[in-house]
């Protein structure tokens, strides 16, 4: 079926889509193009939408605004939002009603022609999913990379061919209850996440497993050896296991062992690269090199694999260096939305860094943050909701000694501008949060992007 033949079939439905966000905005468009009822649900006002809601108004949308969005969501199609989670009650009680509760990904998954590679996992998605796509491109195919990596694909849908990929990072609110069968999926890690959305931590690991629930035989699921959930989703698993590992060595997979870079196929291996090649530092892109290569094996030759490697610099907002100022290097790592991700960030650096951290508090525990502060840090600024939470963390840390410096500043700027101060040549100041943006900014883009403009202001 095509996105034409799918819209046709839903012309005589009311339409509901809630969040007039990133994922949304062409489907909107696309439904009311074609003469489609859609009824559009924001928590946001009319005033706070401004020129949405005008655009939107003008192509014959009808609208649910304010706190009471979601009340009587009596429809016979209702697309959510990534953020609202199939467990609402606004959204049980309209399938309880005879809605069909669906989303803008689920409907890509359902139209698209051509193969798929789909990643998620609680640190690395981005990054592993973006190397897949340069891998890709660079052995000839078209790519069409979407997702939760920020761009929407479902009114692409019909430019596509059957030779094409479609590489999508999917997040667990994407995943939640979705029903989705990629050719490729794979799990980076897992580590607790997002824990203000979930029921619990056991409901954030089994919506990752959507991700592979649909598969058989014929497809193939990429897993972490290290990480202690890989056995539980294998378990469960009916697809073909491939596994990447820095440690241990796959029967099927990718590996390292003794710094070189191993591809192996029914235990017979073959040397890759030596890990010291890739351009991108750290451990944790290596383990996000060795997921893509497990991802694309079949598909992307070796020398191909090897020049991405040497080449690829890498993805804004991740280890990104702003600028070099008075001898202080300034990196932006504001993807560092969960305390994992920080953590492999600071074993990143050869450098003990002087911090900046803190943001919207997801109700992750900062124990073991606290203890890797103390560790590979210099000193730590502070700023946003999880302050107190982070020192605290810090303070009760073994490692921890009265020398260490913790400073704590409600304004980002000025936090940013307290730590280019207190750095001295030779130092590097590090913006990790290890929390998400929305306690000050819209998203972590955002508050990287105003990182940057501060650090090149000064």
């Amino acid at each position: 079926m095509t996105l034409n033949e799918y819209i046709s079939s839903v012309k005589d439905k009311r339409i509901c889509v809630i969040g007039i966000g990133v994922s949304n905005k062409p489907l909107i468009d696309k439904l009311l193009s074609e003469g489609c009822d859609v009824t559009v649900c924001d928590k946001r006002s009319a005033a706070e939408l401004g020129e949405d809601f005008t655009r939107l108004l003008s192509l014959g949308a009808k609208f649910s605004l304010g706190e009471s969005y979601l009340d009587n969501l009596d429809y016979d199609i209702v697309f959510r939002t990534p953020g609202l989670m199939p467990f609402d009650e606004h959204l049980t009680n309209a399938a309880a009603n005879g809605a069909v509760v669906t989303s803008e990904m689920e409907v890509f998954f359902k139209l698209c022609p051509c193969r798929i590679i789909a990643v998620t996992g609680s640190d690395g998605k981005t990054t592993t999913t973006t190397i897949i796509s340069e891998l890709l491109k660079a052995q000839g195919f078209t790519v069409h990379l979407g997702g939760n990596i920020g761009h929407p694909l479902l009114c692409e849908v019909d430019e596509m061919l059957p030779s094409d990929f479609a590489v999508l990072e999917l997040s667990s609110f994407q995943l939640h209850s979705m029903e989705c069968k990629p050719n490729v999926a794979v799990i980076t890690n897992i580590s607790p996440n997002h824990l203000d959305k979930h029921k619990d931590y056991q409901d954030y690991i089994d919506a990752k497993s959507a991700i592979f629930a649909q598969q058989d035989s014929g497809d193939r699921l990429v897993l972490n050896s290290e990480n202690e959930y890989s056995s539980y989703y294998a378990g469960k698993a009916k697809s073909k296991l491939l596994y990447f590992s820095s440690v241990t060595k796959p029967e099927n997979g990718v590996y390292c062992e003794n710094g070189v870079v191993y591809r192996v196929h029914d235990r017979k291996r073959e040397k890759l690269m030596s890990a010291d090649e890739i351009k991108l530092p750290g451990t944790h892109n290596l383990e996000n090199y060795m997921a893509a290569f497990a991802a694309s094996d079949g598909y992307v030759t070796d020398d191909v694999c090897v020049k991405v490697a040497k080449e690829f610099s890498g993805v804004e907002h991740r280890l990104e260096q702003v600028r070099i100022k008075d001898g202080v290097t300034f990196i932006n790592d504001s993807i560092g939305t969960s305390p994992s991700r920080t953590a492999a960030g600071l074993h990143a650096l050869k450098t003990k860094p002087i911090l900046i951290a803190g943001g919207y508090d997801k109700h992750i525990p900062f124990d073991s943050l606290g203890d890797e502060i103390c560790q590979y840090t210099k000193a730590l600024f502070l700023t946003g909701a999880t302050s107190e939470k982070i020192a605290y963390a810090v303070k009760a840390s073994r490692y921890y000694t009265e020398d260490f410096k913790i400073f704590i500043i409600d304004d980002f700027k000025e936090t940013v501008l307290a730590a280019a101060d207190y750095a001295k040549d030779g130092d590097i100041v590090l913006l990790s949060p290890a929390c998400a943006a929305f306690d000050k900014f819209k998203n972590f883009m955002e508050r990287g992007k105003y990182f940057k403009q501060i650090v090149m202001e000064q």
